[in-house]
């Protein structure tokens, strides 16, 4: 890169600009003021419909691109629209409703993708023996262990608690049940750990897991990482997984408790831990990367939204998170995902048969890219009972058709 006229023109090797005016006949692509800013404020945001695509920071017929490419990535892919007011959830989350991409309908297609493949064909076009590093599709799937089991391992006080509480609801299908599953006569139901290693086996793919190992709160409610029976859980499947800390809950603004969640699952492991995914996908800008990165976390897969299916930052490759407030790109990767099955029951209520419809488009819409698809389950989702029964068949389905060839 350079910022002397003198140089550029001098170059003879594939070059292009990217300014305000051309400086001869080069190729040229016009330049809106996003990247040359410093600091965040509102930007003025119309959408268009061009080649079957949506684009905006419009730029006129003398640009290589009717849009600058350049400044509308910068804008989805830092998220800048999230350091701007704007309404949180009840778990002090973005909404996915406040995104420009979900107001404008492309909150499925990882338009930054898009536009970057239509950039390699004009510089083709212009330099055809320039040669680009290839790309390919590829898939990964990722656990997360909210709750180990679903009765189990939980202690006296919390299964008295537990009985009490389904009396009061006159629950006693669960009553039952966990009796059953206490007294060994019937299978935990979020133990889907054997399930999990055949599917792994059967279709040759190595997930991730997440486990969160924060102190037993309202939102958190996993098993104390100080069982032994769960420690071993933790141990016998990080030897055919990747694993990463779930920061809980309640540490979404503390530091220490993150440090201390991360400081506990390498202690089981026995491995530096250096890949996180923020329970609830509480992410706040710039604060949770920061302290991510504070705590020595290179690889984040929070990237995603709760309440909808798609691509949260437009794109579907990993990025280094470049933090706005201080204008520096960090050394934390970004990997977003772009579905997850609780988004699909619970928050869109998707039937499993109509699962799929959601799932493949998604899928597709990667592979045309050559992206990385990411989705996101849970141990208890996989169980194939209770109001998750057929979501299994949904997963294996998902993992199918990912691993397809394009």
């Amino acid at each position: 890169m350079t910022s002397d006229a003198a140089v550029f023109k001098n170059y003879l090797g594939a070059k292009f600009s990217y300014t305000l005016h051309p400086l001869e006949n080069e190729l040229f692509f016009l330049s809106k003021n996003l990247l040359f800013e410093m600091g965040i404020k509102e930007q003025a945001i119309s959408i268009y419909d061009w080649e079957g695509s949506k684009i905006f920071f419009p730029t006129g017929k003398n640009s290589a691109l009717p849009f600058d490419p350049f400044a509308a990535a910068f804008y989805l892919v830092s998220r800048y629209e999230e350091y701007l007011p704007h309404i949180r959830d009840r778990h002090d989350r973005f909404d996915a409703k406040e995104s420009l991409a979900f107001q404008n309908n492309f909150l499925d297609k990882p338009l930054v993708n898009t536009w970057a493949k239509r950039v390699k064909q004009i510089i083709l076009g212009y330099f055809p023996d320039f040669h680009f590093p290839e790309s390919t599709y590829h898939f990964v799937s990722t656990i997360d262990i909210d709750n180990a089991y679903a009765y189990r391992e939980k202690g006296l006080v919390r299964s008295i608690g537990a009985y009490f509480r389904a009396i009061v609801k006159g629950d006693f299908a669960e009553i039952s049940e966990r009796t059953k599953v206490l007294f060994g006569k019937q299978h935990d139901p979020y133990d889907t750990y054997a399930y999990q290693l055949e599917i792994q086996k059967k279709y040759k793919f190595r997930p991730i897991y997440f486990f969160l190992l924060g102190d037993y709160a309202a939102n958190d409610k996993n098993i104390q990482p100080e069982n032994k029976k769960f420690q071993s859980l933790i141990k016998e499947l990080s030897d055919y997984a990747d694993v990463g800390i779930h920061p809980s809950y309640n540490s979404a603004d503390n530091i220490g408790k993150i440090k201390k969640e991360v400081g506990k699952l390498s202690k089981i492991v026995n491995q530096e831990i250096t890949k996180s995914r923020q329970h609830f996908l509480r992410l706040k800008f710039p604060e949770t990367y920061r302290n991510l990165i504070d705590i020595d976390i290179t690889d984040d897969y929070t990237m995603g939204y709760a309440d909808y299916v798609g691509f949260r930052a437009s794109i579907c490759t990993p990025f280094h998170f470049y933090d706005l407030d201080m204008e520096t790109e960090t050394r934390l990767v970004i990997h977003p995902f772009a579905v997850m099955e609780c988004t699909l029951k619970q928050y869109m209520n998707i039937a499993p048969e109509e699962a799929m419809n959601y799932i493949k488009p998604l899928i597709d819409a990667v592979k045309s890219v050559d992206g990385v698809f990411i989705m996101l389950w849970h141990n208890e989702t996989l169980s194939d009972a209770g109001i998750w029964k057929n979501w299994r068949q949904i997963y294996e389905d998902a993992i199918v058709y990912a691993l397809e060839k394009k």
